[in-house]
This record gives structure tokens, C-alpha cells and sequence, in this order.
């Protein structure tokens, strides 16, 4: 046993040693790269000491989270060259030589990642902003001193506290979708980095090189230098430790074995020996089956993310009430969504998935672990996850939520009672532009795109102030490749929402999303519901308005009675857009992006091409129903219920 700890030992300092002098070489090479004529303006020696020592984990060797970590890496040295010269962005010339020099960085960290293969080459990353906003001042003189006070009471302390570093990046993205969302053509996402990178850079005076506030706004996650090097010397003290305390124990070890042998012989030395490995053996055991129960794993996800929490079966059980009928929030095909309290107060919604193996396992935590990483105003936080084997219940897979307390948007629409009001125009408003602005930083916010595949009224969760969260990414696929479609042997939807172009052939794009979105944006306006079956004849929504806007009859889509009735040529607008988005053609639909530029306008643009109201286009509904005969049999028809958990 001690010449293990031994041999143990001194891999410990020989790793020391060659962190110590890799560390050297690092920054001596940096030094000689940057030297040359045409250097670039941002400091890349300081994302050099802040990673230092930590290359990239396990959980990061997939090109989804190394292209992310590359661009929080470029927002971190924008930070710093705002804290220093009062500018968001070096001059746009430089762009190309901050590119080069950034891949020589990355190439020190990863030899074997090439950012301009593996994530495209954009150096619009270094220098694209919001607006018209380019300096400290600007943005300064942009927001209110009262929001400015709010910032640097709730951001200028340490965040190492989950509940603090969540206070202040809900200030900062609450402030910035209220002062600088549609400033200039940019998306919401440009915007909202500003607010991070400000408060990084001029409200938390601990600084860049503070570990939790680079973690908390700005996603890096590795220890600084100098801890690395307090670090070191705590290993080498270990080490030294270590070495005497295993020779102390071989010294006992032995004289103890030697007086076993002299007292009772060397067999029943040997029994004893025998009963002491079967008992290690079940305790090794237990340990293995505590592990399947309690999810404590060694190189699992709890390890990997900070912002996605392991949670224990014994947990998830106190917060449900043992999963107790009158804390069902919630139905669907995939199983019951739970009202839950944590240990420490929070209210948190649980989705409880049914049928499912430990199988798919890795597959489900690999994609929980890249949901974690997506964070926005209009998205449902993912706070955690269980998964559990139990032989009386069978296997659990669990996921944890922030709760909206005003339900979902199909509860106000369609859910009947004494207490349900109609929405008013200005909170249908509210939700149609978040939810678009949602949508929008999946396609074009996350590198690869993220596209949904299920949006629906149900999926879409309202918090107190009735501000959208999109939720529901079990159905999520990501788009590895810019411009190319995605062809799936599976659909998965909700009838009424799924795009034509995907019930037939299983061709799925962004648009597909753009259609779903379409839909429901029909069903803020008008009140009714994707598809509806009356006396046995399927009638669908997206059909129906075609068929007024049609005849010109737009303003008759819009629901009756409805409160606080707006501009009736904006609602009209929103008409247009709706059923645009919803047309059967895949390209005659527009963008994410576009969609969110039309809705923040709040002005009326031209309508329907006349090219499309009068080439009576291809029914939906004649799409659907085709789907029967056109789906292959291994391809399951929609729906109402229907989702594609992979359980």
C-alpha cells in the first residue's frame, strides 16, 4: 500500500513541475506573438493567466461548448480593453489581426481546436456592438442613475453565491432589454452582452482577474493564476506530507503483520485476511449501489457545470411531497410536472419523464449540460436534473425549472373558470415579442442553432409580470451547419404547430420554427386554438386566417371583446406577420430576427406579398392530412400528445 501512495505521490509533483514550467512557456510564447508590427489592441495575455492551468475539461470536448467558451474568452478580453481604454470594441481594422492572434491563444490551450474549421470565421465577434453604443460613455449616458445605482448595489460584491450572482444578472438583463433592446438593428443578444460585460469591466470592483466574476457574468469557469500557484504549493506540501506519512505507515503496517504472524500462525493470519477483502468487496459494493440511487457520480455532470445541479432522488421526493397528486402542476404524453420546494425555499417546477431506461442516459445529460450554458430573458432557466434506478418505481429522469406562477399561455387562452380573464392587447403584445425575441437567441444567439421543434401555447410559461419564458427543450436539435436543412427519420410535434414541410418529409430548418411561432401567434390574436375537431371535421387555424386575410378581411382574425384593443393598424400588422409566418411555403416565410425587427417597430409595413395572396397557395390542412399516406410507416403520425423524449 505505501509504495502506491508512493508512486502516487510523485506523479503529484512531477505534475507540478511540468504545470509549472508549461505555465512559463505559455506566456514567453504569447509575448513573442504579440510583439510583431501590426499587434492587436486587446490583451490576450490576461485570458492567458486566467486559464492558466486548466485545459479543457471533459465536458467541453464537444465543438458546441468549445465554440461558446471561445466566445465568452473574446468577451472577456473585450471586457478588459473597455476596463482600460472606455471603448466595448477595438477598431474594426484590427479585427482580423485579433482573430489570428486569438487562434494562437486557443492553439496553446487545445493544439488540436481549430476555431476558423470548427466554428467559422467571424470576426465580426470582436467588434460587433449594439446600436450606436461604442463607448463607456455612451452607455453610461444611456441608462437612468437610478438603474445605474440598482447595478452597482446588487453587482459590485463578490457573486460566488449562486443567489447573489442571480440577483444581479437579472438586473442586468431586465435593465438591458428595457433600455437597449432595439437600439439600431442589432439583436437582443448584443445588447444583453453589453450589460455583462459593463458590470464585469466598471461596476464589480473585484475586478477581472476575481474568479467568481468572470464565472457569474461572464461564463469563464477556470482557476486564476495566482491560485494556481497557491495551489502548487499545496501539493508540494502534500506531497512532502504525504511521503512521510506513508512511510510511517509501512513502518506500522509491518511490525503489525509480523506480530500477527508470531502470535496465531501464518493460516489464520490468512483467514482474517480473507474476511477483511469480502468485506471491502461489499463495501465497494454498497458504495456502487448508493451511487445508482443517490447520483453521486465521479465524473458526472455535477463536476462539470456549476449552473446545472445533480440533484438526489431523496431531494426531489421532500420538495414533490413523495410526488404528491396535489403538487401536479401539469400533464403531457412525457409524464407530470411537479410544484416543488427546495431546502432552501425556492420554488421550482419538476418534470417527471415516464418509460424511460438508463440507456439513453448520457445522451440526455449531454444535452441537459448544453441547455444549462443557454441563458436569456425569455428562456426558462434550467436549474438541475435527477436520475435514479429504483426497483419499485423503476428509472427516473427528472428535470428542474424555475416556476412561473402565472402558468402558461394556453392556460389563459383556452382554460375556462369564474377567474380567467381575457388578455389585454398590450400583455398579448408583451408575450408575442419575448417569445420571438426567445426563438431568436436559439437561432441566431447560440453557436450551433438551436432549433425548438415543439412551440406551443402550453410551452410557453408567463412569470409574474407576465413576461414569456420559452421552456420545454427536450425536443431541441441542434443545426451543425450554417444553411443546411435537417433531415430527421422522426417527427415529433403538436398538431396544428408542426410545419408542413416537416409532417411530410421530416425536413426541419429554423423556419419550422418560424411556423410554429406563426400559429401561435394566430392564437394570441384571434383566441382560438391550432386545431380543433368539431362534429368529426378537422379544421386548423393557420387555414382559416389565410383564408380571411385572403378575402381581406384581417381585422376579423382578431378575437372579439378583447381589452385595451391597440393601434388597429399595428394589430393588423401583427396579422400579416402571423399568417406569413405561417404559410406553407418554407422560404416565403421570414426570420427570426426579421420577425423581431417587424414586432419592435410597431409600424406599419407592407402587408402580404400580392405574389403569395394570389397564388392560392397549398392548404395546410391538405399537408396534414396527406401526411398519412406521405409519412413512412416506421414514422409515427402526430399527436395532440406526442413528444420525442429518446427514453
Amino acid at each position: 500500500m505505501s509504495i502506491s501512495f508512493i508512486f502516487f505521490a510523485f506523479k503529484l509533483g512531477f505534475a507540478a513541475l511540468f504545470c509549472s514550467f508549461s505555465t512559463a512557456y505559455c506566456l514567453t510564447n504569447s509575448n513573442r506573438n504579440l510583439s510583431g508590427e501590426t499587434s492587436c489592441p486587446l490583451n490576450f495575455d490576461l485570458l492567458r493567466e486566467i486559464v492558466t492551468g486548466a485545459p479543457w475539461r471533459p465536458s467541453l470536448t464537444d465543438v458546441p461548448s468549445r465554440c461558446g467558451h471561445v466566445i465568452d474568452g473574446i468577451r472577456y478580453v473585450r471586457s478588459a480593453y473597455l476596463q482600460t481604454n472606455g471603448y466595448f470594441f477595438p477598431p474594426p481594422a484590427t479585427a482580423p489581426t485579433c482573430w489570428d492572434t486569438y487562434q494562437n491563444v486557443v492553439d496553446e490551450l487545445s493544439p488540436d481546436f481549430d476555431i476558423q474549421t470548427h466554428c467559422g470565421y467571424h470576426p465580426e465577434w470582436f467588434w460587433q456592438g449594439c446600436g450606436n453604443i461604442t463607448s463607456r460613455e455612451q452607455f453610461e449616458n444611456r441608462i437612468p442613475a437610478s438603474e445605474m445605482d440598482r447595478m452597482r448595489l446588487s453587482c459590485n460584491q463578490s457573486l460566488e453565491n449562486s443567489t447573489k450572482c442571480e440577483s444581479c444578472t437579472n438586473i442586468l438583463s431586465s435593465t438591458g432589454k428595457m433600455y437597449l433592446d432595439g437600439s439600431g438593428n442589432w439583436s437582443a443578444m448584443d445588447c444583453s452582452v453589453y450589460m455583462f460585460m459593463y458590470a464585469a469591466a466598471s461596476v464589480n470592483q473585484l475586478g477581472l482577474t476575481d474568479q467568481a466574476t468572470t464565472k457569474c457574468l461572464l461564463r469563464l469557469q477556470f482557476a486564476i493564476k495566482s491560485s494556481v500557484k497557491k495551489r502548487h504549493k499545496v501539493n508540494l506540501s502534500g506531497v512532502v506530507g504525504g511521503f512521510m506519512f506513508g512511510i510511517l505507515v509501512a513502518f506500522l503496517t509491518i511490525w503489525f503483520v509480523w506480530t500477527i504472524f508470531r502470535k496465531y500462525g501464518c493460516k489464520k493470519n490468512n483467514l482474517v485476511e480473507g474476511e477483511r477483502e469480502k468485506e471491502k468487496e461489499k463495501e465497494k459494493d454498497n458504495s456502487v449501489e448508493e451511487d445508482e440511487t443517490s447520483l453521486v457520480f465521479g465524473h458526472g455532470l455535477y463536476s462539470k457545470s456549476p449552473n446545472l445541479v445533480k440533484f438526489r432522488i431523496e431531494e426531489i421526493k421532500r420538495a414533490t411531497m413523495n410526488f404528491s397528486r396535489c403538487n401536479i402542476i401539469g400533464k403531457g404524453g412525457y409524464g407530470n410536472v411537479y410544484k416543488g420546494v427546495l431546502r432552501d425555499g425556492t420554488e421550482v417546477a419538476l418534470k417527471r419523464f415516464k418509460n424511460c431506461s438508463a440507456l439513453g442516459d448520457a445522451n440526455f445529460e449531454h444535452e441537459l449540460e448544453i441547455i444549462a450554458s443557454v441563458r436569456h430573458v425569455n428562456l426558462v432557466a434550467l436549474k438541475g436534473y435527477c436520475t435514479a434506478t429504483n426497483p419499485m418505481e423503476g428509472h427516473q429522469r427528472i428535470i428542474v425549472c424555475d416556476l412561473m406562477h402565472n402558468g402558461s399561455l394556453y392556460d389563459h387562452l383556452f382554460e375556462t373558470g369564474q377567474k380567467k380573464k381575457k388578455l389585454s392587447w398590450p400583455i398579448r403584445q408583451k408575450i408575442a415579442l419575448g417569445t420571438a425575441r426567445g426563438l431568436c437567441y436559439l437561432h441566431y444567439g447560440v453557436h450551433p442553432a438551436i432549433i425548438h421543434r415543439d412551440i406551443k401555447a402550453s410551452n410557453i410559461l408567463l412569470d409574474e409580470t407576465f413576461e414569456p419564458k420559452v421552456a420545454d427543450f427536450g425536443l431541441a436539435k441542434f443545426n451543425n451547419a450554417a444553411g443546411m436543412s435537417h433531415l430527421s427519420t422522426r417527427v415529433a410535434g403538436t398538431l396544428g404547430y408542426v410545419a408542413p414541410e416537416y409532417a411530410l418529409y421530416g425536413k426541419l430548418t429554423e423556419r419550422s420554427d418560424v411556423y410554429s411561432f406563426g400559429v401561435l401567434l394566430l392564437e394570441l390574436l384571434s383566441g382560438k386554438k391550432a386545431f380543433e375537431n368539431n362534429d368529426g371535421k378537422p379544421s386548423l387555424l393557420a387555414d382559416w386566417a389565410w383564408s380571411l386575410v385572403q378575402q381581406g378581411k384581417a381585422s376579423d382574425i382578431i378575437e372579439k371583446d378583447m381589452a385595451e384593443l391597440g393601434i388597429s393598424e399595428v394589430m393588423e400588422q401583427y396579422v400579416y406577420t402571423a399568417t406569413l409566418c405561417a404559410h406553407p411555403i418554407l422560404h416565403a416565410r421570414p426570420t427570426m430576427d426579421q420577425i423581431v425587427n417587424i414586432l419592435e417597430a410597431e409600424t406599419p409595413t407592407n402587408p402580404i406579398p400580392a405574389a403569395y395572396l394570389d397564388s392560392e397557395p397549398v392548404s395546410v390542412g391538405w399537408s396534414y392530412m396527406s401526411s398519412s399516406s406521405s409519412i413512412n410507416n416506421d414514422r409515427p403520425l402526430i399527436s395532440e400528445t406526442m413528444v420525442d423524449t429518446e427514453c
